[in-house]
């Protein structure tokens, strides 16, 4: 995209210097974004092809639905680090349970309206030199059972992503657990500390193929 020449006019004065950069910017950022979620949809379809215990196949891939990225949906948040943890166990799809410790909690605003969502690490993960750093954020929020999958959704973060005390959260990267387009499946259940009460319209929706009943 060619951008318009900054003349002298533009910078007669610094604010309206500032003013003029940002809307000469803000069109790239815009883009940046939009890449950036693009890659990571198109990662998470390979991602079923590279593991062949997945529950979708090639031809499954058209039947993926999202909503258009959306950058309010993309948000800074205030990182509690809540310290050793003790472990305890989250209440998965098959009715067993999976090991986890809180590791912190986000703080960030939807719409105006303060939120918090707990992070947590895996026992299991924690153990494996490649996976030990991620952290994982299930979330459930108004639209589940309606425009996205009832048992709620996931996003994935490492921890190397932190800032100090704050990191970026975005909703636009939440995905399906493998139990909303198969059985046979041990997923986790959000916790009910990490219940939204907003609609959160972005990230993956609804599968519109066919359920599978055994993968």
């Amino acid at each position: 995209m060619n951008r318009p020449k900054i003349t002298k006019c533009h910078l007669a004065h610094p604010i309206i210097s500032l003013i003029g950069l940002f809307f000469l910017t803000h069109p790239t950022f815009a883009q940046g974004f939009e890449k950036d979620v693009t890659d990571f949809r198109k990662t998470y379809k390979q991602e079923f092809l590279d593991n062949p215990n997945a529950p979708l196949k090639v031809e499954d891939l058209k039947f993926l639905d999202f909503f258009e990225p959306d950058e309010k949906y993309k948000v800074k948040c205030k990182f509690k680090l809540k310290g050793k943890g003790e472990p305890f166990e989250i209440l998965t799809s098959s009715g067993d349970t999976k090991t986890y410790v809180v590791f912190g909690q986000f703080i960030f605003k939807i719409n105006g309206k303060k939120q918090k969502l707990n992070v947590y690490r895996s026992l299991a993960l924690m153990q494996n030199p490649l996976y030990k750093d991620y952290l994982f954020i299930p979330f459930k929020d108004l639209t589940n059972g309606s425009e996205t999958y009832g048992g709620g959704r996931y996003i994935d973060l490492r921890m190397k992503e932190l800032e100090g005390d704050e990191i970026w959260l975005d909703f636009n990267k939440a995905y399906n657990p493998y139990c909303a387009f198969s059985a046979g499946y041990s997923c986790p259940i959000p916790p009910i500390e990490n219940h939204l009460k907003v609609t959160i319209r972005a990230g993956e929706k609804n599968y519109l193929g066919e359920y599978k009943g055994v993968h």
